[in-house]
């Protein structure tokens, strides 16, 4: 009997150097645990059939629990080869892929369910936030050669304004979730 519903894979991008905070942003306190704790809890809310996490290091004391754990040795090559380096590991049953960022705690599940929900069978999907879109981001299987093939740190992003048309923006409440690349952003995220 076939799938009702796509075979989806969460990739959680957590393979950052950390070069302005100068110790490893994964590893912050956040919460009870660390900030990717935090995201990998989010991310195992999601409505996820595979679920990865690209890291550059070791990680001690991350609960890495339902995730396939991917090393990524280029990630000084930005985020477009930890995409890369995890798409070897996708399932190949998978049909959907959705991007999140390891350093971004803001995000929550009822949006990643929101952007599934709502892409239909569009080949790419983001979230439009009230002030801009962001991640997560969807994208089709018949986006992964294309993903493989990005290179640089912002190339998702050019790869979303080359396919303008075909990109569904799924509306989602509040502003986009910050990030942590630097201090002022940590102590932004954990103030609220």
């Amino acid at each position: 009997m076939p799938r009702a519903e796509p075979f989806v894979t969460g990739l959680v991008l957590a393979a950052g150097g950390s070069s302005r905070l100068g110790q490893p942003k994964q590893l912050l306190p956040y919460g009870d645990a660390t900030l990717l704790d935090h995201v990998l809890d989010v991310a195992r809310a999601c409505p996820f059939d595979q679920l990865l996490c690209v890291v550059s290091r070791e990680l001690p004391g991350v609960d890495f629990s339902g995730a396939t754990v991917v090393d990524n040795p280029d990630f000084g090559a930005g985020c477009s080869s930890s995409i890369a380096a995890a798409l070897h590991a996708v399932d190949r049953r998978s049909e959907v892929l959705v991007l999140m960022l390891g350093d971004q705690p803001g995000v929550r599940a009822s949006s990643v369910a929101a952007l599934l929900a709502r892409r239909g069978d569009a080949p790419l999907a983001a979230c439009a936030y009230e002030d801009g879109r962001g991640h997560p981001l969807a994208f089709a299987r018949s986006m992964f050669a294309e993903l493989q093939a990005l290179r640089g740190d912002k190339a998702v992003w050019k790869l979303l304004d080359r396919r303008a048309a075909e990109v569904v923006d799924v509306p989602i409440d509040g502003p986009i979730p910050r990030d942590v690349d630097t201090w002022e952003d940590y102590e932004g995220v954990t103030a609220r």
